[in-house]
């Protein structure tokens, strides 16, 4: 795909300006007419994913009942009889959220329910062009306040503890920093938080490299995050997807897995485009979470901030969130109870930044710790 001279040049960080200005200026026609094509692949990546679903490689979902719902989120509850503390998943916005929950042998919300946990999950319904422009306050602020407040009222076991993973633990990160006084705890999964200069290759790749579609669009198709991801970093995207292929071959265990996690990889939903350029711009390329600059209605968050218990886990085959994208963030939270478990990832998982959520060693080794801490802080 090549960018018509006559419209506009990809934006760096630097470019601040340039892209506050695009908030407010039409989408070029090259964009306007490059969507469509992106919008048709997330159809077609969809349709493959059914077929792998009707192969039954597709979610096996626990039981669970929607007990509120806004504009562009919706509270999940899921069926259980544990009386222990209450968890609110923090779903990332990209991809479905069933990746929680695979099937009854891979899944992070089952494992706690058979804990004794309470569990609720915060999914985002996807956006839709000429719908509202929803950014970082929105998602990390408003939606989650609200999903806070009514786990704590319809459970009536106290505060909640919040557990994201990627995005959606970072999200969970800016609103414990902005409302530490709501939740119980904070459990972060492979979710980046100090994204410096050298962090990863992907964190460089990311900032070095941005799509000028991702500056304009309202609404970004899934397919053309996934495309941009893999030319960004193919290391991360492509590269180690064959590389874990060739490492848990003859495993029919792991080839099943493999098969269930191709098949929600495939489930493409949009984003928010002011989410993703405010994402891009103010944590990836300014690094504002970690710096103490990121403002959310008018409030500053910094590590500091953030005066509850933090687990943090992370993958240290990981790129996406690699430990050096967690452990600053831990060591300025001014003496708070932070605790980082390092994991080193494992074969047959298709993506290591999927590790803690979908391995095996994940479930035997990492989930009977992440319990007992959530239990022990309760």
């Amino acid at each position: 795909l090549q960018e018509d001279p006559s419209g506009p040049l990809p934006f760096h960080c630097e470019h601040e300006e340039r892209i506050v200005a695009n908030e407010v200026t039409a989408v070029p026609a090259l964009n306007q007419a490059l969507l469509p094509f992106f919008e048709t692949a997330d159809t077609i990546r969809r349709a493959q994913g059914e077929f792998l679903g009707l192969l039954g490689f597709g979610p096996e979902e626990a039981d669970y009942r929607v007990v509120a719902s806004g504009p562009f989120w919706r509270l999940r509850h899921y069926s259980g009889r544990g009386r222990g503390p209450s968890v609110l998943i923090v779903a990332a916005p990209i991809k479905q959220p069933y990746i929680w929950d695979l099937s009854p042998s891979v899944s992070s919300v089952r494992y706690c329910l058979s804990k004794g946990l309470r569990v609720h999950l915060l999914e985002w319904m996807p956006p839709s062009r000429g719908s509202e422009a929803r950014g970082l306050a929105e998602y990390a602020d408003d939606a989650i306040s609200r999903a806070v407040a009514l786990v704590s009222q319809e459970v009536r076991a106290g505060k909640p503890f919040l557990l994201g993973h990627s995005l959606g633990g970072t999200l969970a990160a800016i609103f414990a920093g902005l409302h530490p006084d709501q939740v119980s705890g904070l459990v972060l999964v492979s979710a980046p938080l100090c994204l410096h200069p050298g962090v990863s290759p992907f964190r460089d790749a990311v900032a070095a490299m941005a799509s000028p579609w991702l500056s304009e669009a309202d609404v970004i198709p899934g397919s053309l995050l996934t495309q941009v991801s893999a030319a960004m970093s193919p290391a991360t995207f492509v590269w180690s997807r064959f590389l874990d292929a060739a490492a848990s071959a003859g495993d029919s265990g792991a080839s099943e897995l493999r098969a269930r996690i191709e098949r929600w990889a495939l489930d493409e939903v949009p984003l928010s485009g002011k989410l993703a350029r405010q994402v891009l711009l103010q944590l990836y390329c300014e690094n504002r979470l970690c710096n103490g600059t990121l403002t959310i209605h008018g409030r500053i968050i910094k590590p500091s901030c953030l005066t509850i218990p933090i687990l943090a886990v992370v993958n240290t085959a990981d790129e996406v969130a690699p430990p050096a994208s967690v452990s600053p963030f831990l060591e300025a939270m001014a003496g708070a109870d932070a605790q980082l478990i390092r994991y080193p990832g494992e074969t047959g998982i298709v993506l290591q930044h999927l590790g803690v959520l979908v391995g095996p060693t994940a479930f035997m080794e990492l989930w009977p710790e992440i319990t007992d801490w959530i239990k022990g802080h309760g």
